[in-house]
């Protein structure tokens, strides 16, 4: 009996140094672990934020080019017919989309559902002026259908989507 106390006289404190140290070098490492956790996050916000804030610039950049005035003055030339400028807006906003379909990314759900549908909005927009004009009368004629129509609406297709892209650029920057 004598003997298992002197054992236990041994075995205890070492047990109980063994157990404290056991949990100093655990706290230890999981401290560390976060700080390295919170490294990688902080270095990942530090490449992930321009590439955001460029994807909005880009996407504000694709609903201002794809604006009626700005797709008529780039797209119109003279001695065009209405069909042929009826199929280069078209064409031009569909490879607008795809050249920023990747910005998807970095905006959230709901914006890029909305510009989706700015953009499907002024197709509808200029499929429906170009329902309404000879297909071989001068281009100016769809133009002309086409400025009057965005005027004659209190908001154009694509302005809704950039006050909407504004206000969630603000929010998260």
């Amino acid at each position: 009996m004598i003997e298992i106390f002197e054992i236990l006289k041994y075995i205890l404190p070492s047990l109980v140094v063994f157990f404290t140290a056991y949990l100093l070098i655990n706290k230890f490492i999981n401290n560390d672990q976060q700080k390295r956790k919170q490294e990688i996050i902080l270095n990942n916000q530090k490449i992930i934020t321009p590439i955001k804030l460029q994807a909005y610039e880009r996407l504000i950049l694709f609903l201002e080019r794809i604006s009626a005035e700005s797709l008529i003055i780039r797209i119109q030339q003279q001695g065009m017919t209405s069909k042929q400028l009826h199929i280069g807006l078209l064409s031009t906003i569909r490879a607008e989309f795809e050249h920023n379909i990747s910005q998807q990314l970095y905006v959230s759900p709901q914006a890029w559902e909305l510009l989706k549908a700015s953009k499907e909005n002024m197709i509808k927009l200029i499929n429906d002026c170009a329902v309404n004009t000879n297909p071989k009368s001068p281009s100016i004629e769809l133009s002309r259908t086409i400025i009057e129509r965005v005027m004659e609406t209190s908001k154009s297709p694509t302005s809704v989507a950039i006050v909407f892209l504004k206000k969630e650029m603000s929010d998260v920057f």
